[in-house]
């Protein structure tokens, strides 16, 4: 089987509901490339048949409408959980398969979004590639955290899974409630003052953003409280982040730096999955169309 089928539809792996998923259809349509949805949503009309012996082939149908695997030219997964049932399951767990397997550009592949399901891993993933990253404690030890927390004079706590958490900064407040510290292993950094940025790598294209806030999360600082203005990413900075996508096995990601007042740049995490849509201009919706060039030109 041919990697390239120019002719074949861009599948994309979802829910309609999810303000990606609807912004890379809307900016593949714009292009005039066909495309095919399968919506989460529906599983109870979707069927799927893979044969896995040899190249990879098959179809997977949602309703009246069939897609033949073999010519797919590219996929976009931003799968959710799987709907309630062994059936909405199944879909799922065969399609992840056939995406693991496919000669076609997936963005991105389950197993190379792994990475991100463990933090305190993904962080050494990028310390090895070169890049700063904050001293970083996972701990249920209250000791060794007040020793931690003593040593840097302000640290942040957040999830070590990759669940979305808010990121909150240690208060004296907060001293009270190291007792509980024992029943939940927790992930603490350093505090790292200075300016926000988010990278989104898409392909060989890079789009950067400065983010202006006073919250510890700017994602949950309010509408009022974040400013979220494009910034020209500087060439030798944008080499080495296409250079850590590339090292993650990624080909989209979105890469979450602070430049500290002194200039030295520190990165934070590598999401393999982003919500872009936070960050896109109404306008231009520059990182949607990216995506959709880097799905059509596959």
């Amino acid at each position: 089987m041919s990697r390239r089928h120019e002719t074949g539809p861009v599948l994309l792996w979802g829910s309609p509901l999810d303000l990606p998923i609807a912004a890379v259809c809307t900016a593949l349509s714009r292009l005039g490339t066909p495309m095919f949805l399968v919506d989460q949503t529906r599983a109870g009309e979707t069927s799927i048949a893979i044969d896995l012996d040899g190249a990879p082939k098959g179809w997977v149908q949602v309703g009246d409408q069939r897609c033949e695997l073999d010519r797919i030219r590219s996929a976009y997964a931003r799968p959710q959980d799987s709907a309630p049932g062994e059936h909405g399951a199944a879909i799922d767990e065969a399609l992840a398969c056939w995406l693991e397997l496919t000669p076609a550009r997936v963005v991105n592949r389950l197993s190379a979004m792994g990475s991100n399901s463990s933090k305190p891993y993904q962080s050494a993933l990028i310390a090895q590639a070169g890049f700063a990253v904050p001293d970083t404690l996972v701990t249920n030890d209250a000791d060794l955290l007040r020793q931690f927390w003593k040593r840097h004079g302000s640290v942040v706590y957040k999830s070590c899974s990759g669940v979305r958490s808010i990121v909150s900064r240690l208060a004296a407040d907060d001293a009270d409630r190291l007792a509980r510290l024992s029943t939940c292993p927790t992930q603490f950094q350093e505090y790292v003052a200075g300016t926000d940025y988010r990278v989104h790598v898409i392909g060989t294209e890079v789009h950067g953003h400065a983010i202006e806030s006073e919250a510890d999360d700017y994602r949950y600082a309010g509408a009022a409280g974040v400013r979220v203005r494009p910034w020209q990413v500087p060439d030798g900075l944008a080499a080495r982040l296409r250079a850590l996508t590339a090292s993650l096995g990624l080909a989209m990601a979105g890469i979450d730096l602070r430049r500290k007042p002194e200039g030295d740049w520190v990165c934070f995490e590598v999401n393999p999955s982003p919500g872009f849509t936070f960050y896109d201009d109404e306008e231009d919706e520059s990182l949607a169309c990216a995506t959709a060039r880097l799905l059509s030109e596959a």
